[in-house]
């Protein structure tokens, strides 16, 4: 005898267990935030993803492939200011104010880890991991990228002079972005962060005349 909705229910229990791919990927994306590439240990990745092994190869390849997708939705998630905070209207300089006090707040928010993913993912130069330390130099690199873009777009604008070296200033202000990256792990907080970024402001270039 078969009794109704047994086969329905047997079926049910052998479907492939569904996840959500994005929640899960947000979640690995904080686990690297706050330990590295190295510091993340995969059991604890497929733990907090809620992954069997065979289901996270399945959806994700490796470690190292998930960890450039968890870079991609940091850049487009919690790091997401950092564009936006350049693409702002008006001069240069107040494109760069934003910029710092954008970094101040992200840093320190209850977000999630303090302190910036690109900024604190070094592999310290591994030699089994040199595809990986090539890619994220590519990705800060991206971000000295737009500075010297916007800069660029102050100079055709008219509020920063012909002939003055934009990637060097961006590169001063990416080296004060990571720098507070850092402090922000090490405990400072949103206000310490403001102040420094107010200080590198007070380099800024005079203005043209």
């Amino acid at each position: 005898m078969v009794i109704k909705g047994e086969g329905q229910v047997s079926r049910a229990r052998g479907r492939p267990r569904l996840f959500d791919r994005t929640a899960a990927l947000d979640r690995a994306m904080r686990v690297f935030w706050d330990r590295g590439y190295e510091g993340a240990t995969f059991d604890e990745l497929i733990a907090v993803m809620g992954l069997s092994p065979s289901s996270f190869y399945n959806a994700f390849g490796s470690k190292e492939a998930l960890y450039r997708e968890a870079v991609g939705a940091y850049l487009t998630g919690p790091g997401g200011f950092f564009p936006k905070a350049l693409a702002g209207g008006g001069p240069a300089k107040d494109a760069f104010a934003r910029l710092m006090m954008a970094t101040a707040a992200a840093y320190t928010d209850d977000v999630g880890p303090a302190g910036c993913m690109i900024s604190l993912a070094g592999l310290h130069d591994a030699p089994d991991r040199a595809d990986l330390r090539d890619f994220m130099r590519e990705v800060r690199e991206g971000s000295r990228t737009l500075m010297i873009e916007r800069l660029n777009e102050g100079v055709r604008n008219g509020d920063l002079s012909e002939g003055i070296d934009v990637a060097q200033i961006a590169e001063f202000f990416e080296t004060v972005s990571r720098g507070m990256a850092v402090r922000a792990r090490d405990g400072a907080d949103r206000r310490t962060l403001e102040k420094i970024g107010a200080m590198a402001l007070d380099a800024w270039p005079g203005v043209p005349s």
